[in-house]
């Protein structure tokens, strides 16, 4: 996959071999950080000033369309790269997405005793996980929320439920990946972690309501109400979406009976996650459900966003290396390697990336319930 990235990119110009903007997802960034810089705050959700603006910045990008979801502090964020020519932000922004995807990983991994005799296994096991490729090739932001879920993994384990919360509530910037977390901890009754998740969401949405004001602010909540009647904007590929909603969307053709069977077992994910999360179970197995549900139920999860399974994946390997449980050791590699046929349920419909991951959840879930008193890692 690396050896195909670096000859794609390797190419003069912003565009790579097969003629399309490289980083792609990353020029929407890019454009609302200009927006951000030059105070215009009425264009973060109008489709026409962004595409006008996007030709002013990089004229290459012609014909491209982004549909504007991001809250208006997530362009704040992005701001300072816009200082840079295309390339250059680019650039630095996939340094940092590395670096903060590295970090994440090592974090997790310093947890795991279990695979410390396999340091150079591990590192090629992460550097060749096909979610981080998809990442730096989009330019996309899903190592953030990475960060913010093994901070949350690192807090839970050393007893900081309020650092954990406050961790989490940074996903406030792509919301649909704290949904599950949120309504987890509320129904788990955990305080100290809502309240910080709810002072640290604050603290963004009011650094953007500060720099905007409100009208912003109204216009996204009313972006979002838009979203499913635009779903075609926002998923023009749903075969690189790892999800409930898009598994039975792409399986079954009548839209009602889909949006049921996703209602119905995006409910039964979550009574699992909570009653794996309310077991005495080691950490790693709780927190594993908690991050496989999160994907499961989240209505709009493409490939890139599974590196927030990378904690999941490393805490279960490392229980693998210590059992002879073949069954967990060919879900592992299920999930790490099934989104990679994405593209086969253009023919198929089916996504099997999503099957191996609720088979995970299943695995977790029977495992929680029959070894309840394991310590937590």
């Amino acid at each position: 996959m690396w050896a195909g990235f670096a000859w794609d990119y390797a190419v003069p110009g912003l565009r790579d071999r097969a003629g399309q903007i490289k980083g792609a997802d990353f020029l929407h960034l890019y454009t609302i950080g200009t927006l951000a810089r030059e105070r215009r705050g009425s264009d973060l959700y109008d489709r026409q000033a962004q595409e006008a603006t996007m030709r002013r910045l990089v004229p290459e990008a012609r014909g491209l369309l982004f549909l504007p979801l991001y809250p208006p502090q997530v362009s704040l964020l992005f701001s300072w790269l816009s200082r840079f020519p295309y390339g250059a932000a680019f650039l630095l922004w996939s340094l940092l997405s590395a670096s903060l995807y590295g970090a994440s990983c090592y974090a997790v991994f310093s947890c795991c005793s279990n695979l410390k005799a396999d340091r150079v296994t591990v590192a090629l096991c992460v550097l060749a996980y096909p979610a981080f490729w998809a990442l730096i090739t989009w330019g996309q932001t899903s190592a953030l929320a990475l960060a913010c879920f093994a901070l949350a993994f690192r807090a839970s384990a050393s007893g900081q439920r309020l650092l954990a919360g406050l961790a989490l509530g940074c996903l406030a910037y792509k919301p649909q990946l704290g949904l599950v977390v949120g309504m987890v901890y509320l129904l788990a009754g955990e305080w100290q972690a809502i309240c910080g998740a709810g002072l640290s969401a604050g603290v963004q949405f009011a650094a953007g309501w500060a720099y905007y004001g409100t009208d912003p602010l109204l216009a996204w909540v009313r972006a979002l109400g838009r979203v499913s009647s635009e779903m075609n904007l926002l998923e023009p590929r749903p075969y690189l979406t790892h999800c409930l909603r898009t598994f039975w969307s792409l399986l079954l053709p009548w839209p009602v009976l889909s949006a049921a069977l996703y209602a119905l077992t995006a409910i039964l994910a979550l009574i699992v996650a909570l009653r794996c999360w309310r077991s005495r179970a080691g950490l790693d197995l709780r927190f594993s459900a908690l991050l496989l549900t999160t994907v499961l139920v989240s209505p709009h999860l493409t490939v890139y966003d599974l590196v927030i399974l990378a904690p999941a994946l490393m805490l279960l390997a490392n229980r693998a290396a210590a059992s002879r449980d073949t069954v967990l050791r060919r879900l592992l590699y299920g999930v790490c390697l099934l989104p990679l046929f994405g593209l086969l349920t253009r023919w198929t419909h089916l996504q099997l990336s999503v099957i191996a991951m609720a088979a995970l959840l299943a695995w977790i879930t029977r495992t929680c319930a029959g070894r309840s008193l394991e310590p937590a890692v």
